[in-house]
């Protein structure tokens, strides 16, 4: 079997009714019709029964003695047992940080720079080994994972490897005498007017979500070594495989002992790390409930006598209006994208869809067309959509949300569940969810307001750009909007006047190295990415 999709005549399989190894929960072929023969992917990938912490370069026994399990949520089958950090070992972790960072802070810029080239490599060497395991840990599809999230982390150290000796070029300052260059300034030299070149924060704590593990793992590691900081990652607890993996590369690499430690654990670890009084930086990518009480902790150090640096990305509600003259075809799978994509476990997903009055049946139409298509099933076959959802906890709050939709008048369509041939039953073991929409939804519904983090849509209309505009903007959070029309002024227009961090424009969910990514209100504040993500690593 090739890993091209190869379409057989349903005809010729078994009869009706029978499973379709490796195609368990996808959606049955209509009679007469066509169906993929199964496309696993077929690299074998070595899990340890244990992983420990990484720290100071090597993989230690946690001075805890605690461990957990990490879950396959395709089929609940336990990969291996996890290190749990506490207090004692993030203690070590940020010693060794500390300890590293003078060092690595005085490294020439161009020595620094080969370092980063050499992670991003090895990513690319091992990077289907990498898709794989992202894949086993994470339940999201192969496809997304070979295709976007490894190749993207390659991305952002390639990217942040060619910052490390133009940090000095990187902000507006005063004039360097005599070269005309700009180089930034200090807070202890801008009463004297004294050029100094940047200086890198210190030691920075930096906790990522379980929804890219290794694609959050490199937007916040790779700036923060461009810079010459020093790292403690602590990855999700679903989600730790491939930053543990990434441990190794640093190893291949070696890269100076203490510079990267990973220690893995719940929230309390996260807490430890957040309240460590070395630590002079914080990272959060998760909830917006966290994140608000990362925040007072980090204010509460600063109120007494600690400098700590934060930057937060957090939750959203990201509206995707189409309008009138919008072309449909495209924004079908736009939407598709926007939403559906790694089972709507995106921060930014466009989980709030307005749709022109005048089109909303005809998009209604197509959409639930083009979801029908859509291949629920096993994450490792090729030809799968929609995988496994994260965990257990996250697909009972998916399915709470689902309720209270319907209990408040909001009419749920599963367009897998209203076709004419009912689907094939969701696989016994695991956690699946199959992508649905709500129609007649109304501002003031939960599902309207609160953000769910699964493959669930809610649509509304509107008749006018005006209404459009209020209705985006009428949410807490600010992170990111996708607009929809053929006209390039009122593209702009509209787009000027959301209130959101990310828009995207006849496009959704495209991320680049070199673009900063972030949000405003209670979607957190700072960027990542670009030439501004830069900033919350440095002493301007």
């Amino acid at each position: 079997m090739t890993d091209q999709r190869v379409a057989i005549k349903a005809a010729e399989l078994s009869s009706p009714g029978i499973a379709i190894p490796g195609r368990q929960g996808a959606a049955p072929p209509a009679e007469g019709g066509w169906d993929y023969s199964p496309a696993p992917e077929r690299a074998k990938v070595t899990i340890a029964p244990r992983y420990e912490l990484f720290i100071k370069g090597k993989f230690v026994a946690p001075k805890s003695k605690k461990y957990f399990a990490s879950i396959n949520p395709a089929n609940e089958d336990v990969l291996c047992e996890l290190a749990e950090a506490g207090k004692e070992d993030v203690d070590a972790a940020v010693r060794a940080a500390k300890a590293a960072g003078p060092k690595w802070a005085a490294l020439e810029p161009k020595e620094r720079a080969k370092f980063l080239f050499r992670i991003a490599r090895r990513i690319q060497e091992r990077a289907r080994e990498l898709a794989v395991l992202e894949t086993m840990d994470g339940g999201k599809p192969i496809t997304e994972s070979r295709d976007i999230d490894i190749p993207l982390a390659a991305q952002h150290f390639f990217y942040h490897a060619g910052w490390c000796d133009k940090l000095e070029y990187a902000f507006p300052g005063i004039s360097n005498s005599g070269t005309g260059v700009s180089p930034v300034r200090s807070r202890k030299s801008r009463t004297r007017g004294t050029p100094v070149p940047p200086s890198p924060i210190g030691v920075c704590g930096q906790i990522i979500p379980w929804n890219f593990p290794l694609l959050m793992a490199a937007w916040k590691l790779a700036p923060a070594l461009a810079c010459g900081n020093t790292c403690v990652l602590k990855p999700a607890e679903t989600t730790s495989l491939t930053a543990l993996r990434l441990a190794e590369i640093l190893q291949e690499i070696e890269l100076p002992p203490g510079v990267v430690n990973i220690v893995t654990g719940a929230g309390a670890t996260g807490q430890h790390i957040v309240n460590h009084p070395q630590v002079r930086k914080i990272a959060f990518t998760g909830s917006t409930e966290v994140g608000k009480l990362i925040l007072k902790a980090c204010a509460t150090s600063g109120a007494s006598g600690g400098d700590k640096k934060l930057t937060l990305e957090l939750g959203g509600k990201s509206p995707n209006i189409i309008f009138e003259d919008a072309s449909i075809d495209q924004a079908i799978e736009g939407i598709v994208q926007g939403i559906y994509f790694n089972q709507g476990h995106v921060c930014c997903a466009g989980s709030r869809l307005f749709v022109a009055e005048s089109i909303l049946d005809e998009v209604i139409e197509k959409l639930t067309h083009r979801m029908k298509s859509l291949r629920l099933g096993e994450p490792l076959d090729k030809n799968t959509d929609i995988g496994a959802i994260n965990s257990k906890a996250q697909l009972a709050t998916i399915h709470r949300y689902l309720e209270v939709g319907e209990r408040e008048g909001a009419r749920k369509i599963v367009p897998s569940e209203n076709g004419e041939a009912a689907p094939p039953a969701l696989p016994s073991k695991g956690y699946w969810c199959r992508p649905c929409l709500f129609t007649d939804v109304q501002p003031s519904h939960v599902i309207a307001r609160e953000e769910i983090f699964g493959p669930v849509l809610a649509v509304m209309s509107f008749r006018t750009p005006e209404e459009a505009i209020t209705r985006a903007n009428n949410t807490p959070y600010g992170l990111a909007a996708g607009v929809w029309t053929d006209k390039g002024a009122k593209m702009f227009e509209i787009a000027r006047k959301l209130k959101a961090g990310v828009i995207w424009c006849n496009t959704f969910n495209k991320f680049d190295p070199a673009s900063p990514f972030g949000g405003y209100k209670e979607s957190g504040f700072g960027r990542e990415g670009g030439v501004q993500g830069l900033r919350a690593y440095l002493n301007l």
